[in-house]
């Protein structure tokens, strides 16, 4: 399935990324290339196969989450190279 330049454009007005003419290039075929392998998955019979979400069936491996005490506040604190009253002091990140 061949993609048209406007769709190409369409497509990228929507990811709100602006293309070179090149890229539009690029793109058309990149993209239609993908549609083609989608066709070729449409014609795959699946009569008689259940719909599934997940092919593996997996339980969970993580443990039930505890209720423990925590920490007082002047241990963790201990080994803080920085700290103003009960608190982290950290560096600012933002301006």
């Amino acid at each position: 399935m061949k993609l048209s330049r406007e769709e190409v454009l369409h497509i990228a007005r929507l990811a709100r990324v602006a293309l070179t003419e090149e890229e539009i290039t690029r793109m058309s075929e990149q993209l239609s290339n993908l549609l083609d392998h989608f066709e070729v998955l449409q014609r795959v019979d699946t009569e008689g196969v259940p719909p599934t979400a997940q092919s593996v069936s997996l339980q969970s491996v993580m443990r039930d989450d505890l209720v423990a005490p925590s920490l007082p506040s002047e241990d963790v604190l201990a080994n803080a190279p920085r700290r103003e009253g009960d608190y982290f002091r950290v560096r600012a990140v933002l301006e």
